[in-house]
């Protein structure tokens, strides 16, 4: 399902990255009480009662001729495009100025629905000037403070109104998302598979710009394979030729069931690749990494364990995850890519008899008693998958406080040793006795 795109848009320190923060529910944000210091998009999912949306912090838009507002004041612009709603955010302590009214005319132009975020109303200086907002002239207006922590659920209940809840795709083919970094040979891969120039392949990076879903059948069975730009560090993305790719490889991600990371074998591993695999990890997704540019590559079985082992090394948040070695311009191992692509799939559709997966907690739990914590130790008491894509379980406890994360890891391992759940996260839920 493609969620619902929020941006955060306003003049410099009127607070936005803390209103991110307080929505996203997590310190992702740079918080300095400097005007101008975010400077790049930040990206977050917010999750609320029964919706899901993607959203943006920009950089404060200032008239003034500092070093970063054109790119800033380009970027804003950019997360306006590809937004479904915008969140003016006003400083309700210092009232307006003319910096809000320049963001108030290129919101008007981009027709886009605009709710006002009124921050700061928790000053007194606010009560001066609290009706000036509505010179602004939009419909709606939300009073929050971020520092007081308050407004928010109204902001939430103001901004997914109109939302459709969450839905179950009904469309049954598997979908499956070539991410990674521009010009690690992603449309390459795509016209591999599909066995024909269906998508432009060019050396400059970053030629495809928007995402590309293209159907197609394998051994009887119907798939659709997403094409997405490549993404690049945040820092470059306010280049206009990126096309705000990073954000619509996202809901390129959203849209998948499993996603294919392409690392180029030539340059070996970045920095890069490991984020662009995290935002896979973040959604939940099932994966596998596909080295690309095999064929560059001399001594191929030498290297291989060596790639192999460097991939592990750095790749441990996704140790479940297959790789495959191929070439997408010589189709070299390109057999082997869809094999993995359906059973990474299936593995993900995994469902687990209660009964079983009981005898498989019960049998790790006697073999490696949790330590006790102040004199209680936890208890198991039951265990049941409620869901796949990913597989999910919830876990009957005595109490979630006893719960440490390297028993959790442990409880993990020990179901991944007894059913195979290569290439997919799972996640276990912990519940007190009783708890819906």
């Amino acid at each position: 399902m493609n969620k619902p795109v929020v941006a955060l848009v306003g003049r410099p320190n009127v607070g936005k990255s803390t209103i991110f923060n307080h929505l996203v529910g997590d310190r992702v944000a740079i918080i300095e009480d400097t005007p101008g210091v975010t400077r790049d998009r930040i990206y977050g999912t917010v999750n609320y009662l029964d919706y899901s949306f993607h959203l943006i912090d920009t950089g404060g838009i200032d008239i003034s001729a500092g070093k970063f507002n054109a790119e800033i004041k380009g970027q804003a612009e950019l997360a306006i495009d590809e937004a479904d709603i915008v969140l003016f955010v006003v400083d309700g302590k210092e009232g307006l100025t003319a910096n809000d009214y320049v963001v108030r005319d290129i919101l008007i132009h981009s027709q886009r629905p605009v709710i006002v975020v009124i921050n700061k109303t928790d000053t007194k200086a606010y009560k001066e000037h609290q009706y000036d907002f509505y010179e602004l002239g939009f419909d709606t207006y939300v009073e929050v403070s971020g520092a007081q922590n308050y407004g928010f659920y109204d902001l939430l209940d103001e901004i997914t109104k109109d939302f459709k809840e969450n839905e179950d795709n009904e469309d049954d083919r598997i979908k499956f998302s070539i991410i990674g970094r521009p010009n690690v040979g992603k449309s390459s891969l795509v016209n591999a598979l599909l066995n024909e120039e269906r998508v432009i392949v060019s050396p400059e990076a970053g030629t495809t710009r928007d995402a590309v879903d293209t159907p197609f059948t394998y051994h009887g069975e119907e798939f659709v394979v997403i094409d997405t730009a490549g993404m690049r560090k945040k820092g470059k993305i306010y280049e206009t030729v990126e096309k705000y790719s990073l954000l619509r490889s996202l809901k390129a991600i959203d849209r998948s069931d499993v996603c294919l990371l392409v690392i180029d074998a030539s340059e070996g591993i970045i920095e890069h690749d490991k984020h662009i695999a995290g935002y896979a990890k973040e959604a939940r997704k099932a994966i596998v990494i596909v080295v690309n540019k095999w064929d560059m590559i001399e001594d191929k079985d030498k290297k291989m364990k060596e790639f192999t082992k460097d991939i592990r090394n750095q790749f441990q948040f996704i140790s479940y995850a297959p790789i495959v070695y191929l070439s997408a311009l010589t189709k070299k191992r390109i057999h082997t890519l869809m094999p993995e692509v359906i059973k990474v799939y299936e593995n993900a559709k995994r469902e687990i008899k209660t009964s079983i997966l009981n005898d498989v907690i019960e049998e790790a739990y006697a073999l490696n008693l949790p330590p006790t914590y102040k004199g209680k130790r936890l208890k198991i008491y039951f265990a049941s998958q409620v869901s796949t894509l990913p597989p999910t379980f919830n876990i009957q406890v005595n109490s979630k406080g006893l719960i440490h994360f390297s028993y959790e890891r442990y409880l993990e391992n020990k179901i991944r040793e007894n059913f195979d759940f290569e290439g997919t996260p799972i996640v276990l839920r912990f519940k007190n006795k009783g708890e819906q």
